[in-house]
């Protein structure tokens, strides 16, 4: 399909392209909601504009992996401005000193445990493969942008943890997360 037909392509269009492997659909899907979700998050996070980025760059790993879980009764947009919602819920989350470790895995574990238990075979089947898609797109990252995404977005570390684990400042932690989830995002656009 010629590069102009996707743009007058409805959301829903792009979503079942995207589904079927078309990394343009997804791109454009991207392209579509980048400034509304960037400005959310740069709103949100009171003008911080690497936060801002790194929320907007996290809203699109979780809406690309999550993809096969899109609800059409729903709009697009709804769907991911509700991912992005959370996702910033979750960055405060992160950043209270209140907050335990423990308390934070209790309550993403028991929302995990509860999507995983909704998924019908055929999400597991579609989810398995964006997981193996996924994981292809990881495996061509260097092992230090690779460790620290594994880190940040799988074992759910903060910075500080993850400064403390590698023995960096947290600067050089901030800006390699950020490099890995932009190289991370380019990968998975271009499959």
């Amino acid at each position: 399909m010629e590069l102009e037909k996707y743009i007058i392509l409805s959301d829903a269009q792009l979503v079942t392209f995207a589904l079927d492997g078309d990394s343009v659909a997804f791109e454009t899907l991207f392209k579509r909601y980048r400034d509304g979700i960037y400005n959310l998050c740069l709103q949100r996070t009171g003008g911080n504009t690497d936060d801002a980025s790194d929320l907007m760059q996290e809203t699109f790993v979780k809406v690309y992996v999550n993809l096969e879980k899109y609800d059409s009764k729903f709009t697009f947009g709804q769907w991911i401005y509700t991912i992005a919602r959370n996702n910033f819920i979750d960055y405060v989350r992160r950043r209270r000193d209140d907050l335990s470790l423990d308390s934070l895995k209790g309550t993403s574990t028991t929302s995990f445990v509860s999507l995983d238990n909704a998924e019908s075979p055929e999400e597991r089947i579609i989810s398995a493969q964006h997981t193996v898609q996924l994981e292809r797109c990881m495996a061509e990252l260097p092992e230090k942008y690779r460790q620290m995404v594994e880190l940040r977005f799988v074992r759910e570390y903060s910075y500080e943890e993850i400064a403390a684990h590698m023995g960096l400042p947290i600067g050089t932690v901030k800006t390699q997360i950020h490099r890995a989830r932009e190289r991370l995002c380019k990968l998975i656009a271009n499959q």
